[in-house]
């Protein structure tokens, strides 16, 4: 089985960004402690852009995520998240390689 990695490219108005964060804070917490397959997920800040955010999250296969993204829970628990948002892309990827992991 192939690991996956779920991309979501997001527009959140400035005045918007403590929701959008307190938002993310619920629902990465329960997602990390008890999602089958979650593997990690990071939320990223553009460096050059204030309203452009990056949410990357990685599963044990897309299957987990496309299972987790079905469910009544994760609709509940994204929606004040999402409605943050003016703008959402969401990509998905197969992981073909990778680094080795510092030790």
């Amino acid at each position: 089985m192939t690991r996956g990695r779920v991309v979501f490219l997001v527009r959140v108005p400035t005045e918007r960004t403590d929701d959008f964060l307190r938002a993310y804070e619920a629902v990465r917490h329960l997602v990390a402690d008890g999602v089958p397959g979650h593997l990690v997920d990071q939320v990223c800040r553009s460096a050059t852009d204030p309203e452009q955010w990056l949410i990357t999250s990685e599963w044990a296969s897309l299957a987990d995520f496309e299972a987790w993204e079905r469910s009544p829970e994760h609709r509940d628990l994204v929606r004040p998240m999402r409605e943050c948002f003016t703008d959402a892309r969401s990509l998905r990827f197969h992981v073909h390689a990778q680094t080795p992991v510092p030790v």
